[in-house]
């Protein structure tokens, strides 16, 4: 070759083996869907595909047969949908006449839903869903990228994902779905920070941010999981201290930034304009963040609330307080299914990983287990100890925590599998957690009978196989004692996870309406105060579509009228298992029921009928509100059915003082309100200093003023005459 070829030759760059193709650009995203990292196992990523597709059928599944669910939130997401203002400040009806008692953020996700889609079940319930399987997702990620194993993070997701109030809450309405999803974010990029060094500041920002929107979504609920984010990070962090101490202050900027713009607004925008702050005994934003949704859920001194004050060291009808709590037959079978399984393997990690001598910076095992850890014993406790307003519901903030827990901590077990203190701790977490199941499923009486003793078996046999299990492998080749390490692994996961499987499919196979709707079958035992939901045990609910099963009426409480005027709940009498607390709701809860409407009362909805809408919607538009009801849910079926406003008089219980007689007057006075539907649940309740007299006062003048109408069960006043 000629010596100027040859230079020539050289001074070329030498190509890639194989330049992509714009087919090759094309198809390597659906690649990497379906492969996933090169690191990964083959099968981890359809595995995760897997996960993902069958948690979106389990949160889908039979979601329209809920109807409006919590119709508290679906009225007030009606009323977004109509009307921009309404929506800001989170109106229970679209003349904004008063808030509903959270912040807005949840209810923004449903209204602009409703604006896209239509008013229906579905439009309502759906984002839930979704939010549902990315939280899932999003924790898996978490997780992989902490232990650099994606088995690890299939393992947690797979345990939020079936954790029934997981599988409750991510198919309601309630502000938790959103809560859960924005606070496994805020995680996620806390400990992105400590991965990232570089970019430290940008993810903290990101994570105030998150638990910012929290705070907009259900209040103070959203900074239990600061503990754990501020402490991973001072302890964790690779920079200088008052670094760390630095950026923490940026991130605590970015939340107060997040969370409270709103609150500024609110404060700012003059009283006479805006809705009432519901909730609150003196229109304020503040009060109700720092006392009815604050400190008054730690103490149990909220006013306003239902029944009101009475936390006491005992609390009170909000049920028991104590380490136990979250036990108990009413929060058990919510969430405890595999709480002493992620206690011991948390226990067990840090022993590992500090064992190991890595140091707390350089482990980012440690880290994922101080983060998440933090975050279920602050949370845990809480819930544990609180003595204000507190439902088995709330539970579902612990289950992204239970589930990276545990996928951390077996991962750690999985890695140290031929140690001593693995094997017996492996042991002890299987034992423990099958003796929990058997405790939880011997409390649904008539529930799949045979499961109980089935896991108990299960339980003991793949125990005994783990701890024979070292002496049996020194006897068989590699692959062959690695195969039986994995498939006893894939046992007891599958023990494990039987309880809280069973429980999860029974939940989204069974319609869930009212305001405190619990998981699982009917475990014999109310909720606090007698307001907990079930079953009749033994099967899912029968009889006609869209029966709750889940949350009933008070027993023995008329048909539309809901709880007496002026006084608490009946003594013992709480709900009543298994009845629907819509008498006749239909399926999708759009319609009139088929017997009769009802006013509703304080936890369920009211429902209306043909005939009743009819009447509502007569001249709708010559009047702001076409009806006026004492308390939210006794406002809000016939808002629903008739897509007009409906004017909540006290708000949720009745017991806010907006308006006042006086202003009610002068509004009918004025021409403004045409019907008013009693028997409505909620006046006379809120506790020392609640003002639920007021809404009392309106009824007592309404029914001495004007003559009632009967239409189909429901009682009504014609206020279109104004003062007679």
């Amino acid at each position: 070759m000629h010596p100027t070829t040859t230079l020539r030759a050289a001074s070329r760059p030498a190509e890639p083996p194989h330049a992509p193709t714009q087919r090759d650009t094309a198809t390597r995203p659906l690649t990497r869907l379906w492969r996933g990292r090169p690191e990964d196992h083959p099968a981890a990523r359809p595995a995760l595909l897997l996960l993902l597709a069958a948690t979106a059928a389990l949160y889908l599944w039979g979601l329209g047969a809920s109807g409006w669910a919590n119709s508290f939130y679906s009225a007030a997401a009606q009323a977004g949908s109509a009307s921009w203002k309404a929506m800001f400040f989170a109106s229970s009806d679209a003349a904004s006449s008063i808030t509903v008692d959270k912040t807005p953020m949840s209810l923004w996700v449903m209204a602009l839903s409703v604006r896209l889609f239509g008013l229906s079940s579905w439009s309502i319930l759906v984002p839930q869903a979704l939010m549902g399987v990315a939280t899932v997702w999003l924790l898996h990620g978490t997780v992989r990228r902490t232990t650099g194993n994606a088995w690890a993070g299939l393992a947690a997701g797979l345990v939020l994902a079936l954790t029934p109030v997981a599988t409750l809450m991510f198919r309601f309405n309630n502000p938790d779905a959103l809560l859960v999803l924005l606070l496994v974010g805020a995680t996620a990029a806390t400990l992105r920070a400590l991965q990232d060094p570089a970019r430290a500041v940008r993810w903290l920002v990101l994570a105030g941010a998150l638990v910012g929107f929290g705070f907009l979504t259900k209040m103070l609920q959203a900074f239990l999981v600061l503990p754990a984010l501020g402490g991973v990070y001072l302890l964790a962090a690779t920079v200088p201290f008052w670094r760390r101490v630095g950026h923490l202050l940026v991130a605590f900027a970015s939340m107060v930034v997040a969370g409270g713009w709103w609150v500024l607004a609110v404060e700012l925008w003059p009283a006479s304009s805006r809705p009432w702050i519901g909730g609150s005994q003196h229109n304020s934003i503040l009060e109700l963040t720092l006392g009815y949704n604050g400190l008054g859920r730690l103490n149990g001194d909220e006013v306003g609330s239902v029944g009101g004050g009475g936390g006491g060291a005992g609390g009170g009808m909000w049920g028991q307080t104590g380490l136990t709590r979250l036990f108990d037959a009413e929060i058990g079978g919510q969430v405890a299914w595999l709480l002493p399984a992620a206690l011991l393997l948390l226990g067990l990690g840090l022993w590992f990983t500090v064992r190991s001598g890595r140091g707390w910076r350089s482990a980012p095992h440690t880290a994922g287990l101080v983060a998440w850890g933090l975050w279920l014993l602050v949370t845990g406790l809480t819930f544990s100890l609180m003595a204000g307003i507190f439902h088995a519901y709330y539970t579902v903030a612990l289950a992204p925590a239970i589930g990276a827990v545990i996928g951390i901590g077996g991962h750690l077990l999985w890695r140290h599998r031929t140690e001593l203190v693995a094997v017996v701790g492996a042991a002890v977490v299987l034992l423990a957690t099958t003796a929990m199941a058997v405790v939880l499923l011997r409390r649904a009486d008539g529930f799949l009978p045979w499961l109980a003793p089935t896991v108990a078996v299960a339980g003991v046999l793949v125990t005994g196989a783990l701890v024979a299990l070292p002496v049996v492998r020194r006897r068989l080749p590699y692959r062959a004692a690695r195969r039986l390490g994995l498939g006893l692994a894939g046992a007891a996961v599958v023990t494990m996870l039987a309880g809280p499987a069973v429980y999860a499919v029974d939940t989204a196979a069974s319609p869930h309406t009212g305001s405190i709707p619990t998981a699982g079958p009917d475990t014999g035992r109310g909720g606090p105060g007698g307001f907990g939901g079930g079953r009749p045990p033994g099967g899912f609910p029968g009889g006609r579509p869209g029966a709750t099963g889940k949350q009933g009426a008070p027993q023995g409480a008329p048909q539309g009228q809901g709880f007496p005027q002026g006084q608490g709940f009946p003594q013992g009498q709480g709900t009543t298992q298994g009845q629907s607390s819509a008498q006749g709701q239909t399926g999708t809860g759009q319609n009139g029921p088929t017997g009769g409407a009802g006013a509703g009362g304080l936890l369920e909805g009211s429902t209306s009928s043909a005939e009743v809408d009819a009447l509502l919607t007569q001249d709708a538009d010559s009047y702001t509100w076409v009806a006026a009801a004492v308390g939210s849910n006794s406002a809000a079926g016939f808002q629903l059915s008739t897509e007009e406003p409906v004017m909540a008089i006290g708000g949720f219980n009745g017991s806010d003082p907006s308006p006042t007689l006086s202003e009610f007057k002068q509004l009918v006075a004025d021409g403004e309100i045409h019907w008013f539907i009693a028997g409505g649940g909620g006046g006379g309740r809120g506790g020392p200093g609640a003002s639920g007299s007021t809404s009392t006062e309106i009824q007592e003048w309404v029914e001495a003023t004007f003559t009632a109408t009967t239409v189909d069960n429901t009682t009504l006043y014609d206020l279109s005459g104004g003062v007679q």
